[in-house]
Protein backbone atom coordinates (compact mmCIF):
# COMPACT_ATOMS: atom_id res chain seq x y z
CA UNK A 1 0.00 0.00 0.00
CA UNK A 2 1.44 3.60 -0.74
CA UNK A 3 2.71 6.32 1.81
CA UNK A 4 0.12 8.31 1.58
CA UNK A 5 1.62 11.26 2.88
CA UNK A 6 4.83 10.39 0.62
CA UNK A 7 2.75 10.61 -2.37
CA UNK A 8 1.29 14.14 -1.13
CA UNK A 9 4.99 15.24 -0.40
CA UNK A 10 6.68 13.94 -3.51
CA UNK A 11 3.49 15.28 -5.70
CA UNK A 12 4.67 17.68 -8.54
CA UNK A 13 1.23 19.60 -7.91
CA UNK A 14 0.22 21.59 -4.55
CA UNK A 15 -1.38 18.52 -2.60
CA UNK A 16 -2.60 17.53 0.48
CA UNK A 17 -3.76 14.70 2.51
CA UNK A 18 -7.36 14.04 4.73
CA UNK A 19 -8.45 12.00 6.95
CA UNK A 20 -12.28 10.81 7.63
CA UNK A 21 -13.37 13.83 10.08
CA UNK A 22 -11.56 16.13 6.57
CA UNK A 23 -8.57 17.12 8.77
CA UNK A 24 -5.58 17.63 6.98
CA UNK A 25 -3.06 15.49 7.93
CA UNK A 26 0.22 16.32 5.29
CA UNK A 27 0.67 19.41 3.70
CA UNK A 28 3.04 19.90 0.50
CA UNK A 29 5.45 22.48 -0.37
CA UNK A 30 3.62 23.10 -3.47
CA UNK A 31 0.32 23.70 -1.64
CA UNK A 32 2.37 26.12 0.28
CA UNK A 33 3.54 28.43 -2.50
CA UNK A 34 -0.25 28.29 -3.76
CA UNK A 35 -2.34 29.57 -0.90
CA UNK A 36 0.97 30.62 1.65
CA UNK A 37 0.50 28.18 4.69
CA UNK A 38 3.26 26.17 5.95
CA UNK A 39 2.25 22.71 6.84
CA UNK A 40 2.38 23.25 11.24
CA UNK A 41 -0.26 26.03 10.69
CA UNK A 42 -2.89 23.73 8.89
CA UNK A 43 -2.10 19.86 9.70
CA UNK A 44 -4.88 18.75 11.85
CA UNK A 45 -7.23 21.60 10.59
CA UNK A 46 -10.16 20.90 8.98
CA UNK A 47 -9.71 21.75 5.45
CA UNK A 48 -12.82 23.79 5.05
CA UNK A 49 -11.00 25.82 7.54
CA UNK A 50 -8.54 26.19 5.16
CA UNK A 51 -9.22 26.66 1.76
CA UNK A 52 -12.44 28.52 2.52
CA UNK A 53 -13.40 27.21 -1.25
CA UNK A 54 -16.31 29.23 -3.22
CA UNK A 55 -17.68 27.90 -6.92
CA UNK A 56 -18.04 31.08 -9.05
CA UNK A 57 -21.21 32.00 -8.07
CA UNK A 58 -19.90 32.37 -4.64
CA UNK A 59 -21.67 29.09 -3.07
CA UNK A 60 -19.61 27.53 -0.38
CA UNK A 61 -17.42 24.27 -1.77
CA UNK A 62 -15.65 23.92 1.39
CA UNK A 63 -17.77 23.20 4.21
CA UNK A 64 -18.96 20.24 6.67
CA UNK A 65 -20.81 17.62 4.83
CA UNK A 66 -19.37 18.48 1.39
CA UNK A 67 -19.59 17.11 -2.01
CA UNK A 68 -16.06 15.52 -1.79
CA UNK A 69 -15.89 13.52 1.37
CA UNK A 70 -19.46 12.39 -0.10
CA UNK A 71 -17.43 11.25 -2.82
CA UNK A 72 -14.79 9.27 -1.03
CA UNK A 73 -16.93 7.90 1.35
CA UNK A 74 -18.38 6.18 -2.14
CA UNK A 75 -14.97 5.27 -3.09
CA UNK A 76 -15.19 8.09 -6.03
CA UNK A 77 -13.19 10.71 -6.70
CA UNK A 78 -13.94 14.31 -6.76
CA UNK A 79 -12.98 16.94 -9.13
CA UNK A 80 -13.89 20.98 -9.70
CA UNK A 81 -13.22 22.51 -12.68
CA UNK A 82 -12.96 25.79 -11.31
CA UNK A 83 -13.36 27.51 -7.82
CA UNK A 84 -11.44 30.19 -5.51
CA UNK A 85 -9.50 29.47 -2.69
CA UNK A 86 -8.75 31.83 -0.37
CA UNK A 87 -4.45 32.60 0.27
CA UNK A 88 -3.18 33.37 3.77
CA UNK A 89 -3.42 37.03 2.97
CA UNK A 90 -6.72 37.03 2.09
CA UNK A 91 -7.10 37.51 -1.54
CA UNK A 92 -8.68 34.47 -3.78
CA UNK A 93 -6.47 32.12 -5.79
CA UNK A 94 -8.40 30.63 -9.06
CA UNK A 95 -8.00 26.96 -8.76
CA UNK A 96 -8.69 23.63 -10.09
CA UNK A 97 -9.27 20.83 -8.08
CA UNK A 98 -8.82 17.00 -8.32
CA UNK A 99 -8.67 14.03 -6.02
CA UNK A 100 -7.20 10.25 -5.48
CA UNK A 101 -9.15 8.18 -3.43
CA UNK A 102 -7.03 5.86 -0.71
CA UNK A 103 -7.78 2.56 -0.39
CA UNK A 104 -10.29 1.18 1.98
CA UNK A 105 -12.73 3.75 4.39
CA UNK A 106 -9.59 5.23 6.33
CA UNK A 107 -10.30 3.23 9.60
CA UNK A 108 -8.01 0.36 7.62
CA UNK A 109 -5.46 2.72 7.23
CA UNK A 110 -3.20 2.99 9.85
CA UNK A 111 -2.36 6.72 8.88
CA UNK A 112 -6.63 7.68 8.63
CA UNK A 113 -6.45 9.35 5.21
CA UNK A 114 -9.27 8.97 3.11
CA UNK A 115 -8.47 11.37 0.16
CA UNK A 116 -5.51 13.20 -1.37
CA UNK A 117 -6.33 16.54 -2.72
CA UNK A 118 -4.72 17.82 -5.64
CA UNK A 119 -4.64 21.97 -6.52
CA UNK A 120 -3.56 23.93 -9.85
CA UNK A 121 -3.72 27.40 -10.58
CA UNK A 122 -4.64 27.13 -14.04
CA UNK A 123 -8.49 27.59 -15.53
CA UNK A 124 -8.48 24.48 -17.86
CA UNK A 125 -11.49 22.31 -17.66
CA UNK A 126 -10.80 18.47 -16.90
CA UNK A 127 -11.77 16.65 -20.00
CA UNK A 128 -12.82 13.60 -18.22
CA UNK A 129 -16.12 14.05 -16.85
CA UNK A 130 -17.27 12.28 -13.44
CA UNK A 131 -20.49 11.29 -13.08
CA UNK A 132 -23.16 14.43 -12.17
CA UNK A 133 -24.06 14.31 -8.36
CA UNK A 134 -27.29 15.78 -6.76
CA UNK A 135 -27.90 19.03 -7.89
CA UNK A 136 -26.96 21.36 -4.53
CA UNK A 137 -29.26 23.99 -3.21
CA UNK A 138 -27.71 26.53 -0.54
CA UNK A 139 -30.79 28.43 0.87
CA UNK A 140 -28.99 29.35 4.05
CA UNK A 141 -27.59 33.08 3.17
CA UNK A 142 -27.22 33.84 -0.36
CA UNK A 143 -29.33 31.53 -2.71
CA UNK A 144 -27.50 29.28 -5.13
CA UNK A 145 -27.40 26.21 -6.61
CA UNK A 146 -24.43 23.95 -8.04
CA UNK A 147 -23.87 20.77 -10.34
CA UNK A 148 -20.76 18.41 -10.45
CA UNK A 149 -18.65 21.25 -8.70
CA UNK A 150 -19.41 24.38 -10.76
CA UNK A 151 -22.07 26.60 -9.72
CA UNK A 152 -25.35 27.88 -12.22
CA UNK A 153 -25.24 31.07 -13.19
CA UNK A 154 -28.94 31.48 -12.08
CA UNK A 155 -28.25 35.74 -12.43
CA UNK A 156 -28.40 35.33 -16.14
CA UNK A 157 -31.70 33.04 -16.44
CA UNK A 158 -34.60 35.11 -18.58
CA UNK A 159 -37.23 33.70 -16.64
CA UNK A 160 -36.45 35.05 -12.99
CA UNK A 161 -39.43 33.47 -11.80
CA UNK A 162 -37.99 29.83 -12.31
CA UNK A 163 -36.37 31.08 -9.43
CA UNK A 164 -39.27 31.37 -7.13
CA UNK A 165 -40.76 28.21 -8.27
CA UNK A 166 -37.60 25.99 -7.52
CA UNK A 167 -37.43 27.82 -4.03
CA UNK A 168 -41.04 27.56 -3.33
CA UNK A 169 -40.70 23.65 -3.98
CA UNK A 170 -37.39 23.41 -1.93
CA UNK A 171 -39.39 24.33 0.89
CA UNK A 172 -41.81 21.40 0.17
CA UNK A 173 -39.12 19.20 -0.98
CA UNK A 174 -40.24 15.42 -1.27
CA UNK A 175 -44.01 16.89 -1.00
CA UNK A 176 -46.05 17.38 -4.22
CA UNK A 177 -47.02 21.31 -4.42
CA UNK A 178 -50.43 21.47 -6.39
CA UNK A 179 -50.20 24.36 -9.31
CA UNK A 180 -52.92 26.37 -8.02
CA UNK A 181 -50.82 26.99 -4.78
CA UNK A 182 -47.62 27.80 -6.83
CA UNK A 183 -49.83 29.73 -9.54
CA UNK A 184 -51.47 32.37 -6.34
CA UNK A 185 -47.09 32.89 -4.79
CA UNK A 186 -45.88 33.89 -8.25
CA UNK A 187 -48.74 35.51 -10.11
CA UNK A 188 -52.10 36.34 -7.46
CA UNK A 189 -53.36 38.91 -9.66
CA UNK A 190 -53.68 36.58 -13.01
CA UNK A 191 -56.69 34.45 -13.61
CA UNK A 192 -56.19 30.82 -13.60
CA UNK A 193 -56.14 29.95 -17.54
CA UNK A 194 -53.26 32.73 -17.65
CA UNK A 195 -50.93 31.75 -14.50
CA UNK A 196 -51.60 28.07 -15.67
CA UNK A 197 -49.58 28.35 -18.49
CA UNK A 198 -47.11 30.41 -17.63
CA UNK A 199 -46.59 28.09 -14.90
CA UNK A 200 -46.16 25.20 -17.41
CA UNK A 201 -44.14 28.01 -19.45
CA UNK A 202 -41.79 28.57 -16.72
CA UNK A 203 -41.65 24.59 -15.00
CA UNK A 204 -40.17 23.90 -18.59
CA UNK A 205 -37.41 26.60 -18.28
CA UNK A 206 -36.30 25.33 -15.10
CA UNK A 207 -36.13 22.12 -16.18
CA UNK A 208 -34.16 22.64 -19.36
CA UNK A 209 -31.52 24.83 -17.21
CA UNK A 210 -31.41 22.09 -14.92
CA UNK A 211 -30.40 19.76 -17.50
CA UNK A 212 -27.94 22.03 -19.54
CA UNK A 213 -26.40 21.99 -16.57
CA UNK A 214 -25.20 18.45 -16.71
CA UNK A 215 -28.10 16.42 -14.43
CA UNK A 216 -28.68 13.47 -16.05
CA UNK A 217 -32.28 12.89 -14.05
CA UNK A 218 -35.09 14.93 -13.88
CA UNK A 219 -35.32 16.23 -10.16
CA UNK A 220 -38.93 17.85 -10.51
CA UNK A 221 -41.75 15.25 -10.74
CA UNK A 222 -45.51 15.99 -12.04
CA UNK A 223 -47.43 14.23 -9.88
CA UNK A 224 -51.21 14.48 -11.20
CA UNK A 225 -51.66 18.29 -11.45
CA UNK A 226 -49.31 18.94 -8.81
CA UNK A 227 -44.85 19.46 -9.00
CA UNK A 228 -42.52 18.09 -6.68
CA UNK A 229 -38.78 18.34 -5.79
CA UNK A 230 -37.47 14.92 -5.37
CA UNK A 231 -35.97 15.10 -1.91
CA UNK A 232 -33.67 11.84 -3.35
CA UNK A 233 -32.13 13.69 -6.18
CA UNK A 234 -31.06 16.82 -4.43
CA UNK A 235 -28.43 17.73 -1.41
CA UNK A 236 -30.10 21.14 0.27
CA UNK A 237 -27.49 22.60 3.30
CA UNK A 238 -30.77 23.53 5.47
CA UNK A 239 -31.47 19.70 5.64
CA UNK A 240 -27.96 19.05 6.45
CA UNK A 241 -27.71 21.49 9.23
CA UNK A 242 -30.93 20.71 10.90
CA UNK A 243 -29.44 16.91 10.23
CA UNK A 244 -26.18 18.26 12.38
CA UNK A 245 -28.15 20.06 14.88
CA UNK A 246 -29.62 16.72 15.90
CA UNK A 247 -26.96 14.86 15.92
CA UNK A 248 -25.25 17.01 18.34
CA UNK A 249 -28.16 17.04 20.43
CA UNK A 250 -28.25 13.52 20.76
CA UNK A 251 -24.45 13.63 21.24
CA UNK A 252 -24.58 16.35 23.96
CA UNK A 253 -27.73 14.64 25.96
CA UNK A 254 -25.06 11.35 25.72
CA UNK A 255 -22.50 13.25 27.46
CA UNK A 256 -20.13 12.54 24.50
CA UNK A 257 -18.51 16.36 24.65
CA UNK A 258 -16.53 16.64 22.59
CA UNK A 259 -18.51 15.16 19.34
CA UNK A 260 -21.40 17.41 20.28
CA UNK A 261 -18.71 20.02 19.61
CA UNK A 262 -17.62 19.57 16.48
CA UNK A 263 -21.46 19.15 15.38
CA UNK A 264 -22.34 22.01 16.39
CA UNK A 265 -19.57 24.02 14.83
CA UNK A 266 -19.68 22.30 11.87
CA UNK A 267 -23.59 23.14 12.03
CA UNK A 268 -22.79 26.35 12.71
CA UNK A 269 -20.50 26.97 9.53
CA UNK A 270 -23.24 26.00 7.44
CA UNK A 271 -25.57 28.36 8.84
CA UNK A 272 -24.04 31.34 6.29
CA UNK A 273 -27.21 33.54 7.33
CA UNK A 274 -31.35 33.17 7.72
CA UNK A 275 -33.08 31.64 4.27
CA UNK A 276 -33.67 32.74 1.30
CA UNK A 277 -32.38 36.07 2.75
CA UNK A 278 -32.54 37.25 -0.59
CA UNK A 279 -36.62 36.86 -0.17
CA UNK A 280 -36.30 38.71 3.25
CA UNK A 281 -40.56 40.04 2.42
CA UNK A 282 -41.33 37.26 0.56
CA UNK A 283 -44.70 35.52 2.41
CA UNK A 284 -44.39 32.02 1.38
CA UNK A 285 -41.00 31.34 2.98
CA UNK A 286 -41.31 33.87 5.95
CA UNK A 287 -42.20 31.01 8.76
CA UNK A 288 -39.71 28.51 7.13
CA UNK A 289 -37.18 30.98 7.78
CA UNK A 290 -38.29 31.66 11.62
CA UNK A 291 -38.26 28.12 12.11
CA UNK A 292 -34.62 27.38 10.74
CA UNK A 293 -33.82 31.11 13.02
CA UNK A 294 -35.00 28.93 16.00
CA UNK A 295 -33.05 26.10 14.63
CA UNK A 296 -29.86 28.16 14.87
CA UNK A 297 -30.68 29.82 18.33
CA UNK A 298 -31.04 26.18 19.94
CA UNK A 299 -27.55 25.36 18.29
CA UNK A 300 -26.09 28.64 19.63
CA UNK A 301 -27.39 27.53 23.10
CA UNK A 302 -26.44 23.58 22.60
CA UNK A 303 -22.65 25.05 21.30
CA UNK A 304 -22.80 27.27 24.06
CA UNK A 305 -23.57 24.65 27.17
CA UNK A 306 -20.87 22.49 25.82
CA UNK A 307 -18.06 25.22 25.38
CA UNK A 308 -19.03 25.74 28.86
CA UNK A 309 -18.65 22.21 30.07
CA UNK A 310 -15.62 21.67 28.31
CA UNK A 311 -14.12 24.85 30.44
CA UNK A 312 -13.94 27.17 27.12
CA UNK A 313 -15.67 29.51 29.19
CA UNK A 314 -14.82 32.48 26.90
CA UNK A 315 -15.95 30.81 23.97
CA UNK A 316 -19.17 30.13 25.28
CA UNK A 317 -19.41 33.64 26.15
CA UNK A 318 -19.16 34.16 22.84
CA UNK A 319 -21.54 32.74 21.47
CA UNK A 320 -23.86 33.91 23.36
CA UNK A 321 -23.05 37.23 22.29
CA UNK A 322 -23.54 36.23 18.70
CA UNK A 323 -27.55 34.65 19.78
CA UNK A 324 -28.07 38.03 21.77
CA UNK A 325 -26.89 39.68 18.20
CA UNK A 326 -29.87 37.76 16.60
CA UNK A 327 -32.27 37.87 19.03
CA UNK A 328 -31.57 40.95 21.69
CA UNK A 329 -34.70 39.65 23.49
CA UNK A 330 -33.64 36.13 24.26
CA UNK A 331 -32.09 36.68 27.41
CA UNK A 332 -31.81 33.42 28.61
CA UNK A 333 -28.72 34.38 26.67
CA UNK A 334 -27.46 37.28 28.76
CA UNK A 335 -27.78 35.45 31.87
CA UNK A 336 -25.20 32.45 30.31
CA UNK A 337 -22.99 35.31 29.69
CA UNK A 338 -23.02 37.24 33.27
CA UNK A 339 -22.42 33.14 34.35
CA UNK A 340 -19.09 32.55 32.24
CA UNK A 341 -17.62 36.06 32.58
CA UNK A 342 -18.13 35.63 36.30
CA UNK A 343 -16.79 31.83 36.27
CA UNK A 344 -13.48 33.04 34.70
CA UNK A 345 -12.79 35.32 36.68
CA UNK A 346 -13.70 38.66 34.98
CA UNK A 347 -16.99 40.28 36.87
CA UNK A 348 -15.75 43.31 35.47
CA UNK A 349 -16.54 42.06 31.69
CA UNK A 350 -20.07 40.93 33.00
CA UNK A 351 -20.30 44.39 34.08
CA UNK A 352 -19.46 46.15 30.78
CA UNK A 353 -21.95 43.26 28.86
CA UNK A 354 -24.80 43.75 31.23
CA UNK A 355 -24.93 47.50 30.59
CA UNK A 356 -24.58 47.04 26.85
CA UNK A 357 -27.46 45.04 26.85
CA UNK A 358 -29.79 46.72 28.69
CA UNK A 359 -28.74 49.91 26.81
CA UNK A 360 -29.91 47.65 23.58
CA UNK A 361 -33.00 46.69 25.29
CA UNK A 362 -34.01 50.30 26.06
CA UNK A 363 -33.11 52.29 22.83
CA UNK A 364 -33.75 49.35 20.03
CA UNK A 365 -36.66 47.55 21.51
CA UNK A 366 -38.07 50.02 24.14
CA UNK A 367 -38.03 47.39 27.00
CA UNK A 368 -36.52 46.75 30.17
CA UNK A 369 -34.55 43.85 31.02
CA UNK A 370 -36.47 41.15 33.43
CA UNK A 371 -36.58 40.84 37.11
CA UNK A 372 -34.87 37.31 36.65
CA UNK A 373 -32.04 39.04 34.49
CA UNK A 374 -31.64 41.76 36.73
CA UNK A 375 -31.88 39.25 40.26
CA UNK A 376 -29.02 37.70 38.45
CA UNK A 377 -26.84 40.99 38.00
CA UNK A 378 -27.09 41.85 41.55
CA UNK A 379 -25.99 38.23 42.80
CA UNK A 380 -23.39 37.39 40.03
CA UNK A 381 -21.66 40.90 39.50
CA UNK A 382 -23.25 44.21 41.27
CA UNK A 383 -23.81 42.10 44.65
CA UNK A 384 -20.27 40.38 44.45
CA UNK A 385 -18.38 43.50 43.99
CA UNK A 386 -20.02 45.12 47.02
CA UNK A 387 -19.23 42.38 49.04
CA UNK A 388 -15.29 42.24 47.39
CA UNK A 389 -15.26 45.68 48.37
CA UNK A 390 -16.20 45.71 52.03
CA UNK A 391 -13.83 43.02 52.81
Amino acid sequence: MADTRGLVHFASDPAFAIDRELRITAWNSGAQALLGHAPDEVVGCHCYDVLHGMLSGGEPLCMPGCEGIECFQRGRPFAVPGCKLRHKDGRWVSATVGTLVMPGDGEDRPDGEVAIVFMREIDAVPSRQQPAPPLRIFTLGHFGLAVEGGALATDKWRRKQALTLLKYLVIYQGRPVRRERLCDCLWPEADEADSWGRLKVTMSFLRRQLRAAGLHEDVLETIGKSYMLRRDAVWVDAVAFEGLVSDAATAEREDRTQVAVRLYEDARRLYRGDYLEEDLYADWCAEERQRLREVYLEMLAGLADCYAASGRLAEAAQVCRTALCCDPCRESFLRSVLRHLVALGRPDWAEADYRHWRRVMADEMGMELTAETEKLYRELVSGGEAAARKA
